[in-house]
């Protein structure tokens, strides 16, 4: 080939990555404005793992890092926001559960940390606590399950809203995102709307931007990163799932109800049915209250995210996991994940712009 030609084909190839690039930051741009980010990359906020580590070096790598509350009282999150905010001078978020005893304390603690950006989860956040987020200047993001409480919240205070299908790791609701984002994408546009739930390649945040998604939330491909303070067990139970091992969690009996968690199945898994199966006999011998025997079902899985994140117990602790864990393949840099996802989505709208033929990988 002559050598004109090569650096004809050259220049072109710059030229078109240069405008996918372009195109792409075009259509992310509501949601990076929102966040403050180079990308519109959120870190779903994962108990155990989002902490100062894994979410500084998100933000730091052009995303937008999410702390995960969970169950700290209001100092340890004070101390985790401090630790956090040591590590980057990037924008990141912090995860409130509506259902924490102390939620109001907590918001304060956000605001006299100077934190952007709060998200509200795990139920429709009370009045009072969207009060408390407002009136400290931060902004508000609530997790939307259907369009009429979308527009409900949007009503409510919420400055954005996330959107987020069963095909996600830790407690789901019913309907896949793909059915979510065509109920609620085409109708919500007072807000950015971010979308969640089996995102693991960039082809795909591509296609939600294109419906009008804001950004991605992305969780299971940051729990197996090198920066995750994940115990390498869990890692590699990661590194070697399909999208198939990541289940919800079953129900043996409707009198009895277990909130729905997908994760991947495991020993432990097995004796949670079994466990089911043996209070509910109890409960019906009268051995046991039916409400004793409900707290007991409630209480089977407690401390067990802990024993599997961060002691290793892959084979009794609970592997929470999205149907996207069948795309983690190896152990990567945050920076590395975010510049993958970038740079398939980027591909595609540089082939289309050479006029070749794209497909969904």
């Amino acid at each position: 080939m002559p050598d004109t030609l090569q650096s004809d084909l050259a220049s072109d190839a710059v030229a078109s990555d240069a405008l996918a690039r372009a195109e792409f930051d075009r259509l992310s741009v509501r949601g990076r404005a929102f966040l403050g980010t180079r990308y519109a990359i959120l870190g779903g906020a994962m108990s155990w793992l989002s902490e100062r580590h894994l979410v500084s070096s998100i933000s730091n790598a052009g995303g937008f890092g999410v702390i995960a509350c969970g169950s700290m009282p209001p100092a340890a999150l004070a101390a985790e926001i401090a630790a956090t905010q040591a590590l980057t001078d990037r924008p990141f978020g912090v995860n409130l559960i509506t259902m924490h005893p102390d939620l109001l304390d907590l918001i304060r603690v956000c605001r006299e940390a100077k934190v952007g950006h709060v998200v509200l989860a795990g139920g429709l956040p009370r009045g009072e606590a969207v009060r408390a987020v407002k009136e400290a200047g931060m902004r508000l993001i609530c997790f939307a399950p259907a369009l009429v409480l979308a527009k409900r919240l949007i009503r409510g205070g919420a400055d954005a809203l996330i959107i987020e299908g069963s095909e996600a790791g830790g407690h789901i609701g019913p309907v896949s995102l793909g059915v979510l984002a065509q109920e609620i994408l085409p109708y919500i546009d007072e807000v950015p709307v971010f979308v969640a739930g089996g995102i693991g390649r960039g082809e795909a945040l591509l296609a939600f931007l294109e419906m009008g998604a804001a950004g991605a939330q992305v969780g299971t491909r940051f729990a197996a990163a090198s920066e995750s303070i994940a115990h390498p067990r869990f890692k590699q139970a990661f590194i070697g799932a399909r999208a198939r091992d990541a289940l919800p969690s079953v129900q043996l009996d409707p009198r009895f109800p277990v909130i729905p968690v997908r994760g991947l199945a495991n020993h432990g898994t097995e004796r949670f049915m079994a466990h089911q199966a043996d209070v509910i006999a109890q409960v019906m011998s009268g051995a046991i209250t039916r409400e004793q025997g409900q707290l007991s079902i409630e209480h089977f899985w407690a401390g067990a995210l802990r024993r599997a994140v961060i002691d290793g117990d892959v084979e009794n602790g609970s592997l929470m996991a999205g149907q996207s864990v069948g795309m983690v393949s190896a152990e990567q840099p945050v920076a590395d994940i975010i510049g993958e996802l970038v740079d398939q989505a980027c591909d595609v709208l540089s082939r289309r712009g050479t006029g070749r033929t794209t497909r969904l990988v």
